[in-house]
């Protein structure tokens, strides 16, 4: 299984972003899909999660009401619609995925496959 996040890209504080996850997967319907960051000196954590239907969605804290992650299995992608954007959002960003179960959901251990990651720069 491959990933690969694009999208990113220096935007202004306010400003909007749409990160891309492409798959390789044959049936991506059986995955749990995941988005993380890591911003510089700091170590890699969980911005929202999406079940593998689409039905359920989790987001930590400090994106909820700003950010959006959705899939769409026939093709084989999901999306981080990120807005609001401010420089705290400075960060890698990574999709991963995996046979999660949901309790489980914001722990990287429970993602079997991981993209190389986009970087997302917001200046202020």
């Amino acid at each position: 299984v491959q990933l690969q996040a694009y999208g990113g890209g220096l935007v202004q504080a306010g400003g909007s972003l749409r990160l891309s996850c492409a798959t390789s997967v044959r049936t991506l319907s059986r995955y749990g899909m995941g988005w993380f960051r890591q911003a510089p000196g700091k170590e890699r954590e969980f911005v929202a999660s999406i079940s593998m239907s689409g039905g359920n969605l989790y987001y930590s804290d400090f994106v909820k009401g700003r950010f959006t992650m959705s899939r769409d299995n026939a093709k084989n992608m999901v999306y981080l619609q990120m807005n609001s954007l401010n420089p705290e959002d400075t960060a890698v960003y990574y999709c991963a995925a995996g046979k999660v179960i949901q309790s489980q959901r914001t722990y990287q251990s429970a993602y079997d496959y991981w993209g190389q990651g986009t970087q997302v720069t917001v200046s202020s």
